[in-house]
This record gives C-alpha cells, sequence and structure tokens, in this order.
C-alpha cells in the first residue's frame, strides 16, 4: 500500500487509520511517502514514527490524534513505514519511491486526502489474489456507488481525457484519472514511469494498457472530493497536462511495442 502525501497533516491520521483496518486477514505492509510537507506532516510522522517502521495488528487514532496500536489475537500484521523527500518533487515522484520501497505481492495505490476509502479494496482484492481472474484493478467513481457532486468542468475533462485515452490505447476505462489502482507486484516493477505531477496517472494507465497480456478490471468505487477550500491540489492546467500526456505516452508506447521494434530492424 503507497499513501503519497503532501502538506495533508489534517488527514493523513485517519487515511492510515483506515488503511491498516483495511484487509484485515492480510499481511500488509503501508509506505507513507511525505513529499517535502511544510505545514506539519513530517513532523506528525517523525513524532508516531521516531525509530523507523511500526508493525502491529491493528493501529487506531488515540485522544491526541496519534496511532495506537492495539493487540488483537490471531489477526493479520500490519507494518507502516515511512519515506521523506527532502523537498517536494510531485505526487508522480512519491509513487515512483513507493514503488521502488514497497516489497509487497500486491500495490494499492491510497490518496492521503480521505477522497478516497480504502474499504473499496475488498473486491479488488478478490479478483486478483483470491480468484486470481485480474492483473490490476482500476477503481471508477462513476459506477454508481456514493459520489460527492462538485464542479461539473472537473467532470466534464474527465469524461473527456477517458475517451481520448481508451482511444489511443484501444480500452473501454470511465475513469482514467481515479487514484485507486491495484496491481500486482509484478506489474507494478513492469511499469516505465518518469512523470514527476499528477501526469502519473496517465502514464500509469499508458504503461498498464501497452501490455496487452495484462487482465485489466475496472470496479466502482466511492468518492468524497474536497473543494479547494478543503485542499483539493488538481486544476486546470492538470487536466491540460494530461491531454497532452495521453498523445506523448501513446507514441512511447508505439516505439516500445515489439511490432515498432521489428520494423525498426528491417
Amino acid at each position: 500500500m503507497i499513501v503519497p502525501a503532501y502538506n495533508e497533516r489534517r488527514t493523513l491520521p485517519t487515511v492510515l487509520a483506515k488503511v491498516a483496518q483495511a484487509l484485515p486477514s492480510v499481511d500488509r505492509e503501508v509506505i507513507v511517502v511525505d513529499d517535502g510537507s511544510s505545514d506539519g506532516t513530517r513532523e506528525w510522522l517523525k513524532a508516531n514514527f521516531p525509530d523507523g517502521p511500526r508493525s502491529g495488528p491493528v493501529f487506531e487514532l488515540d485522544g491526541d490524534g496519534n496511532l495506537a496500536c492495539q493487540t488483537v489475537p490471531g489477526a493479520a500484521n500490519v507494518t507502516i513505514c515511512p519515506v521523506y523527500h527532502e523537498r517536494n518533487g510531485g505526487k508522480g515522484a512519491a509513487l515512483r519511491t513507493g514503488f521502488a520501497t514497497a516489497t509487497g505481492d500486491l500495490v494499492v495505490i491510497q490518496d492521503a486526502d480521505l477522497e478516497y476509502d480504502p474499504g473499496d479494496w475488498s473486491p479488488m482484492y478478490d479478483l486478483i489474489a483470491v480468484r486470481k481472474v485480474a492483473d490490476v484493478a482500476f477503481g471508477s467513481r462513476f459506477y454508481g456507488r456514493p459520489h460527492r457532486s462538485l464542479y461539473f468542468h472537473h467532470y466534464l475533462a474527465n469524461r473527456l481525457i477517458s475517451l481520448l485515452f481508451n482511444l489511443a490505447f484501444n480500452q473501454t476505462l470511465t475513469d482514467i484519472e481515479s487514484c485507486c489502482k491495484m496491481m500486482t507486484r509484478q506489474v507494478a516493477r513492469s511499469l516505465r514511469l518518469t512523470a514527476n505531477d499528477f501526469g502519473i496517472e496517465i502514464e500509469m494507465s499508458a504503461e498498464i494498457a501497452r501490455q496487452r497480456h495484462l487482465r485489466i478490471y475496472e470496479l466502482g468505487i466511492s468518492y468524497y472530493g474536497r473543494t479547494y477550500a478543503e485542499g483539493k491540489k488538481v486544476n486546470w492546467i492538470d487536466g491540460m497536462k494530461a491531454l497532452w500526456y495521453i498523445i506523448k505516452f501513446r507514441v512511447n508506447a508505439w516505439r516500445l511495442s515489439p511490432a515498432s521494434r521489428d520494423e525498426r530492424r528491417m
């Protein structure tokens, strides 16, 4: 489990408590990447993890808003490991650090802002680890689950970006900009990621889509979106970049395809 965090002091403690309680029958590793926060996020992490990673069966928030480990006989173990960037590098940089640090058999991404619910991981885990019919599971905010109504222009941009991505990569995904994705470790290690900003979502999806042998599923998830006043960071510039990234990563995927390599050798 990878939790990229930048200036999320208000929400990160609750997110980690929720993440630590998700998939309770499975041993879990939570990689928290503080991406150069300046709002007290880093200080909270260092106060709660003074000696590095902490392990236990259950973590809950105490009355002071700190993580407390609870003893639950027979429960699976969870280890929370903080990683620190000295300066802000962007969400993409934080995720690349998380991918490089993670050692589990599955990798799932969870933003630190409470917009996504770790409780939605169970059906994803079932598809990948139990039934073994999927290699990657995308969460979609457009499948009838609770979805906070916010900005129409965000909705319109998301639908346009998803449509253009599907045309470029021959997919049928409904929510390319979703930040909730689960995949096997083999898939995670196959991704050649370079984006530092929110374009990492497009690049991850492109890297997955170009590998035609991968079994990709999409499931409905809940979405508790934030307004800009509440801390939302994505803006119209990121939307414009996403359109450019679709073109860029489509060209990159063509260059990396076996057919194109064969053509260049002829």
